[in-house]
């Protein structure tokens, strides 16, 4: 991409990076008929705006983390615990499958009827899971929520680069990131009481006032941005590609359904999202409007932000739930505790993200966060495969604030980056695609962590009283073992957890290896770069 001088206050000759445009583009910038300036021009308007937007966030972010605590009443009611996992698997399967169609249907139909859509079918789908009579209604109601809860995160980020330009914007995806850690840390606070004082059902209806208020002050508040172009839906690019996302966020979850991501109905799963990954490749070279431009991958920016993103989820979403365990099986914490602990990764997080997005907005430059993000998730996991089971829960707390800091300082990042480098016309599908890989690299982890874990313990022989299988011990069977026993079983899983951090931490060094590949770009200010001639990155 173009990278003109300019003279500016950080110096006589200080780069960036301004959106691409069209060789018939207007001097204002951008693609013709793609309006460059801001779409709420009051400062004040603005922020109501936003605030709503985030209301959306939290309120789509909440349902999930809510969900998981209320799980064991549901199976309680419905029964049928062999369905158990379903229930949050497809809805992951879903929103996935339709992240990228609601950018580029953002970019063709204009942003603010798109996300009323996506939170009226959360809306309703919440209402029907609320009335739910079988665990098989609620698995389908889950599918219908997801099929708006996909559009949310994707319009919101989308909209946010029609509200700001790209510094500003910097800082207000910090405070998203706010959003994200709040709805993280009162979900399972949220999920339990709700459930104990009005029942299950409460978890799913909550969602209805909050989407209504929402839905209505976005339709009043909200411009409408119209598009001049002719929208041209590509459906069977869309179909193919929802099939090959949809594909491999099932083979991860394959090694629990089939017993093995081996298992021959597992590669099946894996030769037909191979398959719909090619016939979507050739449908979108020929299609006048493709649900993700393949001229997004020709830009080299854009590839090492995007795999950035996918290690990222790999390691901030993916690695939670294996930190917890951790904590549980080599400390002997209990879940609570386990999770009060957590506060030290989501206050690094809100340190991080919150530092980042006010430099980020000074000095304009992302590249040297990325570089810090990944050093510091290096470091981190690579001490987390050092410590031993006994180790001084201080410690482990101060390595879990290092990791925090590290994964916020780097959180925006990619978004940022990627609509920044892609032409403004194509800004939703390019936050779809780097949504949708920030999601893929944490379900491919997860699947991943599972089985060294798994392989790990699977040859280990610890007996205990009565003949029970450590591995299926409970925290509070766990406490309840002698101190010998206990000792044992800690060291077991601590010596699984080895290779499980060194993964993650060679993933990270993937990351920091992008990272360092990155140019060193300046987001421009409003007005500047806007008559830049089109390039490639």
């Amino acid at each position: 991409m173009t990278r003109q001088s300019t003279t500016a206050e950080t110096g006589p000759d200080t780069r960036f990076e301004p959106h691409p445009t069209s060789a018939t583009g207007s001097a204002r910038g951008g693609p013709p008929g793609v309006d460059p300036t801001p779409l709420v021009t009051d400062p004040r308007l603005r922020l109501f705006v936003y605030l709503l937007l985030m209301s959306a966030m939290f309120m789509a972010t909440l349902d999930n983390q809510i969900v998981s605590t209320a799980l064991p009443t549901i199976v309680g009611e419905f029964g049928e615990l062999e369905r158990f996992g379903w229930v949050g698997s497809a809805y992951l399967l879903t929103t996935s499958a339709v992240m990228p169609l609601y950018g580029k249907l953002g970019d063709l139909f204009g942003r603010k009827y798109v996300i009323m859509a996506a939170i009226a079918i959360f809306t309703l789908g919440s209402l029907v899971c609320g009335l739910a009579v079988s665990m098989d209604t609620l698995i389908a109601a889950r599918v219908l929520q997801a099929l708006g809860g996909g559009g949310i995160m994707v319009s919101i980020f989308s909209i946010n680069a029609d509200l700001f330009e790209p510094r500003e914007r910097a800082r207000y995806q910090s405070y998203s990131s706010l959003v994200l850690m709040a709805s993280g840390a009162l979900g399972p606070v949220l999920g339990g009481t709700l459930s104990d004082l009005f029942g299950w059902r409460s978890i799913f209806l909550v969602n209805l006032p909050i989407g209504i208020a929402v839905l209505i002050g976005l339709a009043f508040l909200l411009p409408y941005r119209k598009p001049n172009r002719k929208p041209k839906i590509d459906y069977a690019g869309a179909i193919l590609l929802a099939g090959a996302v949809a594909s491999i966020v099932f083979w991860a979850d394959s090694g629990q359904i089939f017993g093995s991501l081996i298992a021959w109905q597992s590669l099946a799963v894996v030769g037909f999202g191979a398959l719909c990954a090619i016939g979507w490749v050739l449908v979108e070279r020929r299609a006048p409007e493709p649900v993700v431009p393949l001229s997004l991958f020709a830009k080299p920016t854009i590839n090492l932000l995007l795999v950035i993103s996918l290690v990222s989820g790999a390691i901030g979403i993916g690695s939670v739930n294996y930190i917890a365990l951790y904590l549980q099986t080599t400390t002997g914490l209990s879940p609570s505790m386990a999770g009060l602990l957590f506060v030290a990764t989501t206050g690094g997080i809100a340190i991080g993200s919150i530092a980042a997005g006010r430099l980020i907005a000074k000095s304009g430059r992302y590249k040297p966060f990325s570089i810090a993000s990944a050093t510091l998730g290096v470091v981190s996991l690579g001490i987390f495969s050092v410590l031993h089971a006994g180790t001084p829960l201080i410690v482990i707390a101060l390595v879990m604030l290092l990791q925090g800091v590290g994964v916020g300082i780097g959180q925006q990042v990619p978004v940022i980056g990627v609509q920044n480098a892609a032409s403004r016309a194509d800004v939703g599908a390019a936050t779809g695609t780097v949504t949708l890989t920030r999601m893929g690299g944490a379900a491919i982890a997860i699947s991943i962590y599972g089985a060294i874990v798994s392989s790990g313990l699977a040859h280990v022989q610890i007996a205990l009283p009565g003949g029970v299988d450590f591995r299926n011990l409970t925290p509070e069977g766990l406490a309840a073992l002698p101190q010998a026993a206990r000792t044992l079983v800690a060291n077991a899983y601590s010596d699984a957890f080895v290779p499980l951090f060194l993964t993650a931490s060679g993933m990270m060094v993937i990351g920091l290896l992008c990272a360092l590949l990155l140019p060193n770009i300046r987001l421009p200010r409003e007005g500047e770069g806007k008559a830049a001639a089109p390039a490639s990155a």
